[in-house]
């Protein structure tokens, strides 16, 4: 009797599983947010290409930044990690864990660094701008 109420049991979290991942047996993968972001420094018509890459743990993301980057930011360049912190808030690192800039979500689609406190720089989502 235990055998049946546990075959029972497993074929419910089998079937519910499948209900809320689509039903054909492959996990629904969520809507990738834009890879392709446009940095400025202090409003300035200066700007570059962020591009963020392979995932490579959870929160955790590879990042490509221009070289021409530096012209807003010496020491950027250096930037090799994407990181997403429980409150929204994203590092750019070198290590992938020592901070070289850190943005809080901005009103838009978009982010604002806070620190360091200059320059200050905004990431916007670059949509085929």
């Amino acid at each position: 009797m235990k055998l049946l109420a546990g075959l029972i049991a497993s074929a419910a979290l089998f079937g519910g599983a499948q209900f809320l991942h689509g039903g054909d047996g492959q996990v629904a993968q969520e809507v990738a947010p834009s890879s392709t972001y446009r940095l400025t420094a202090n409003g300035d018509e200066a700007a570059c290409a962020v591009q963020r890459g392979t995932q490579v743990s959870d929160g955790l993301t590879r990042l490509e930044i221009a070289p021409d980057c530096r012209q807003l930011m010496p020491g950027i360049e250096r930037v090799k990690f994407w990181r997403e912190q429980a409150d929204g808030s994203v590092a750019f690192s070198e290590n992938g864990v020592d901070p070289i800039v850190t943005f809080s979500v901005a009103d838009g689609d978009g982010y604002e660094s806070y620190a360091p406190a200059a320059p200050l720089l905004a990431l916007n989502n670059d949509s085929g701008n």
